[in-house]
């Protein structure tokens, strides 16, 4: 076993105010970031150098090991200066801290040089094809949504284990994969999150040994081989189920840095039409106390559901899935929330909004590309926690 701690991960107050600290300088690059379809080179630095990258390594190696209440508020503060780098960071602490659930080689592996190496994830299991063979898998596939793969030295893929002989059914796997082992197809031409540079990613028949794969089941709660030896509760949570924090995390941060715009420019902003102070119309008012509300009220849910979420496992007992499903849908309904106060405001801002110079517009367009997510689909995961509720079972074999 490697020792990585001489140099130890921050506190999470510190984390969450550099990545406050960082919001100026973010929103000063969105448009940048949005024309050429990635994180520039000064911004993954910025993450590097703040310790947001560690955050979710364990603190046995010299990370943060922060809980997913601290990864919100940092992703979500992120995403108040720049949607796109808000998502492609939500990427990289999420498949980091997933990454301390494989076994203790693959850490080694991982983290053997840095502690500061860059983790995506491309989680689509139907897009992969994984054969067992003798000592590992080869692995095939083409994902897309590769959210920040340019910027990345390892990444997680999903896939589905092809049945051996007369066995039914199908196994859901994840792989770790080096950067030498795949290939990036530039697919990324959208009008939403420009700046992720979600291309597409392709395997082609590689070998990934058995260490550096884990199945779905081992992800279910501290049952992953990495919980031998990162012990801290937030890795004995199922993964699956807490997926609503990482990209509800830019979706809050989007709305709130609308909601904070909107507000500081209409105290002072007249109309062009009539020249009156566009805060005495009370259609204006109402859009704004609405929007506040909404964002507010999402991010109290998000949170009380990360820190419930802390809480059970911090008791020695796993999430049922009756509370799985439940995060699941109340962190789609939170998103929900999170829409209707950008649209609000969107509409609010007239023709000026339409403007790619006005924030409005780029934050219109990039909350309803997050929302877009299948964890933020409040029909999807409404349906899953309402077939609990009624006494069925679960449709996402992933909780």
């Amino acid at each position: 076993m490697i020792n990585y701690c001489e140099s130890p991960g921050a506190p999470e107050a510190e984390l969450i105010s550099y990545a406050e600290y960082l919001i100026p300088k973010l929103r000063n690059r969105a448009p940048s970031c949005e024309k050429t379809r990635r994180l520039s080179d000064e911004t993954i630095s910025d993450l590097v150098q703040g310790g947001l990258i560690r955050s979710t390594v364990p603190k046995r190696l010299g990370g943060s090991e922060i809980g997913y209440h601290t990864a919100m508020l940092i992703c979500a503060a992120i995403s108040r200066g720049c949607g796109s780098t808000g998502l492609v960071t939500a990427n990289m602490l999420g498949c980091t801290l997933t990454a301390a659930l494989w076994p203790e080689k693959a850490q080694d592996e991982i983290w053997g040089k840095s502690i500061d190496t860059i983790i995506t994830g491309t989680l689509i299991f139907p897009k992969g094809k994984a054969k067992k063979v003798e000592g590992g898998y080869i692995l095939s596939g083409r994902w897309p949504f590769g959210s920040g793969i340019l910027a990345s030295s390892w990444n997680i893929f999903g896939a589905a284990v092809e049945a051996e002989h007369n066995q039914g059914g199908q196994e859901l796997r994840m792989f770790l994969v080096p950067k030498k082992d795949w290939s990036t197809i530039d697919t990324w031409q959208t009008a939403i999150l420009r700046g992720t540079g979600s291309h597409d990613v392709e395997v082609n028949d590689k070998f990934v040994p058995s260490y550096r794969t884990i199945s779905v089941e081992q992800q279910l709660g501290d049952c992953a081989p990495g919980c031998k030896i990162n012990t801290g509760p937030v890795y004995k949570l199922p993964i699956f189920s807490m997926f609503f924090s990482w990209i509800g995390s830019v979706v809050l941060g989007i709305a709130q840095g609308s909601v904070d715009d909107f507000i500081n420019v209409t105290k002072t902003r007249v109309t062009d039409h009539g020249a009156y102070n566009l805060r005495d119309l009370t259609p204006i008012q109402i859009k704004v106390a609405d929007a506040r509300m909404s964002v507010d009220t999402a991010r109290r849910i998000y949170l009380q559901n990360c820190d419930e979420a802390m809480g059970i496992v911090q008791s020695n007992r796993l999430p049922t899935i009756d509370e799985r499903t439940r995060w699941r849908g109340e962190g789609a309904f939170a998103a929900r929330l999170c829409v209707n106060a950008v649209d609000l405001l969107f509409t609010a801002s007239g023709g000026g909004g339409l403007y790619d110079r006005n924030p409005i517009s780029r934050a219109f367009r990039d909350i309803h590309g997050a929302h877009a997510q299948i964890t933020q689909s409040f029909d999807v995961n409404a349906t899953t926690y309402g077939r609990v509720l009624l006494g069925m079972e679960s449709d996402n074999s992933l909780l």
